[in-house]
């Protein structure tokens, strides 16, 4: 005969079964981040007619990929703002993946002769800004790297907080002795530094470097500032100044007479401004899967304190 259970028995079991309400909590956050993104999706497909009859629907009315085909007419300058953005995220993030871990590395040793000064010079940038305009003097003036990658590239290198989380790594997951241990069978610094070290920072690193893909990827105030040629011009540049001009035709079709009215008419402006986010997106979803296994270790042992 079966046992009848009773409902505290119920709330026993599941008290000792904490993993499955985490899983269905966790299951239905990751849900809820997802729909935005599907919504935005079934935007970017809709015809204009049917968004401005029956506004936004996960399910739209009428298909059509206008907003698609109007953002990408300009087939050669879209292509040409990806290569921009794809070579400044790739050379960007291993140009400050060097510089952070070398920096973390050097402060993390407690026999660095300098560490206080180095400390001292790394924390004052996230104490003080010298602001857009002495940026853009040292940029322009200075470095004299305006209209060209390296003004892309050069500004978002280094980052201080990135510096220390990544020290802080390396001095929780980086035992002395092993360091010693390298120096007594006459290893180099450089040896030590990326034969010993690098390889048990992994995690930290690959959390840095997400950081730094996302950061590149996203940025278009660099662009806005230094770039002026259009062989240059960054993915989220380009879009932004798509979406001005869909703006900018919309609110003065008025003024153009009966053939800017029939182009506003005829502009896909909300279906367009979804797949401006969608295009803009995609290609950083595919990233993000390299440094997922990594992530959360890399935040959790990097913020450990000393």
């Amino acid at each position: 005969m079966a046992r009848a259970i009773s409902p505290m028995q119920d709330i026993h079991s599941i008290g000792k079964n904490p993993n499955r309400i985490l899983n269905v909590i966790f299951i239905a956050l990751a849900f809820s981040c997802i729909i935005p993104f599907i919504f935005i999706l079934m935007i970017s497909i809709s015809s204009e007619d049917s968004i401005k009859e029956f506004g936004y629907q996960f399910i739209p009315q009428a298909f059509s990929l206008e907003g698609y085909k109007y953002v990408i007419s300009g087939s050669d300058q879209l292509m040409t703002s990806y290569m921009v953005t794809i070579t400044v995220t790739i050379l960007g993030t291993l140009g400050g993946l060097f510089l952070i871990s070398t920096y973390a590395y050097a402060l993390s040793r407690r026999d660095f002769a300098y560490k206080r000064f180095f400390t001292v010079i790394a924390v004052i940038p996230m104490l003080f800004g010298g602001g857009m305009v002495a940026n853009y003097m040292i940029v322009s003036r200075f470095l004299d790297i305006k209209d060209t990658i390296f003004a892309l590239i050069l500004p978002m290198m280094m980052n201080s907080t990135y510096m220390f989380v990544l020290k802080s790594f390396i001095t929780s997951s980086v035992p002395d002795a092993i360091v010693e241990s390298a120096r007594i069978d006459g290893a180099s610094e450089w040896r030590i530094f990326f034969r010993v070290v690098m390889p048990m920072v992994v995690p930290g690193l690959a959390t840095i470097a997400l950081f730094l893909v996302l950061g590149y990827w996203n940025d278009w105030m660099n662009a806005m500032l230094y770039i002026e040629t259009d062989k240059l011009m960054p993915l989220q540049y380009l879009l932004i100044r798509i979406e001005n001009s869909m703006s900018f035709l919309a609110d003065n079709a008025a003024q153009m007479g009966v053939t800017g009215i029939e182009a506003a008419a005829n502009l896909p402006k909300d279906s367009a401004k979804m797949a401006i986010v969608v295009l803009s997106t995609v290609p950083i979803l595919f990233a993000y899967p390299f440094f997922q296994k990594y992530f959360v270790k890399g935040l959790n042992l990097g913020a450990v304190k000393e």
